[in-house]
């Protein structure tokens, strides 16, 4: 089992009005983060609280919803131009084949 280190003295926790170290340990949301920094880019590997560190996990998240959005609109500009790509070849097929067999009703009208 893991055994979860006290935080450090001279914080006073908001939720508990305490020092931190003597209550962090205890508290569910004092919780071990690895991870990189969104903004800082440095690495993290310790203990921290859940509720101090909801600002940075929505900086993060926030972030990755962009590179989401992003990824997903170069996907979709692919997809629309390999179905025009496909759509042209198709009708360029159909008129060739209507002319070498003689029934290209829209070509005599016209």
């Amino acid at each position: 089992m893991v055994k979860i280190p006290h935080a450090d003295e001279g914080s006073i926790c908001p939720l508990h009005q305490k020092d931190t170290s003597t209550v962090c340990h205890t508290c569910p949301w004092w919780t071990r983060v690895t991870g990189k920094n969104p903004q800082s880019e440095e690495i993290i590997d310790d203990w921290r609280c859940a509720v101090a560190l909801l600002p940075m996990l929505l900086i993060e998240n926030a972030q990755q919803g962009r590179q989401t959005g992003a990824a997903v609109e170069t996907l979709r500009n692919g997809l629309v131009n390999g179905v025009i790509e496909a759509v042209n070849h198709a009708a360029k097929n159909a008129e060739r084949l209507l002319v070498d067999t003689g029934t290209n009703h829209y070509a005599s009208k016209r």
